[in-house]
């Protein structure tokens, strides 16, 4: 009796020693398979990132190359120029052509946009100087194309100095500009007039209060 429990304890064990690496057989395969099967998914699902949406840092831009003659870069077209950027070293993204580069630190990843201002002719410090010593006489009205206020401003003397001090002020703030709607010519880097304006398309961020 004791003999035929040790025999079928022993074949308990054996049975059981055989499911459990059956089981590990089993598990090891199939995670060879799902992982072989998955790494195709991941590595096609990890598209490459256009350089164009890399993160601030991760790339630097050159200062755009100024027209002596507008004071505004050589390409701009539309209001619009554009600028070239370096992707930082190390960093792998699609470039301006679509093909997926590894940069380090000196190819042109792509050309950055930036907002530049249509002018013609008319320079902002001859039309403060015109204003400040000829108002009186219109000719800063005629220097900027307004021909019937100049003639007035000439017959009136300035509307009698009042009207010459009010355009100083207009000119000097850059709120009355040229008559063909340019922009004056200002260096590049010097004091400019930025208008902020709030419209029906402006986003206003909600306010988060404690």
């Amino acid at each position: 009796m004791a003999a035929a429990c040790a025999a079928t304890s022993a074949a308990a064990e054996t049975l059981a020693a055989r499911l459990l690496g059956v089981l590990w057989f089993v598990s090891v395969t199939t995670g060879r398979l799902g992982a072989a099967a998955t790494a195709p998914a991941v590595a096609g699902g990890e598209e490459t990132l256009k350089c164009e949406n890399l993160k601030v840092g991760q790339y630097i831009c050159k200062d755009p190359q100024i027209n002596d003659a507008t004071q505004e870069p050589v390409n701009c077209t539309n209001y619009t120029a554009h600028v070239s950027c370096f992707p930082a070293p190390n960093i792998t993204c699609k470039d301006h052509n679509g093909n997926e580069t590894h940069f380090t630190g000196n190819e042109v990843g792509f050309h950055k946009p930036i907002s530049c201002r249509n002018v013609n002719g008319y320079s902002y410090k001859v039309a403060v100087a015109l204003s400040l010593f000829l108002g009186w006489l219109g000719a800063d009205r005629f220097y900027l194309g307004y021909p019937a206020l100049g003639l007035l401003k000439f017959c009136t003397v300035g509307f009698c100095g009042i009207g010459s001090l009010i355009d100083f002020i207009l000119i000097s703030m850059q709120i009355v500009g040229p008559s063909d709607g340019s922009s004056y010519i200002i260096d590049y880097y010097g004091t400019r007039l930025t208008r902020l304006s709030i419209t029906n398309e402006t986003f206003r961020k909600t306010q988060l209060y404690p």
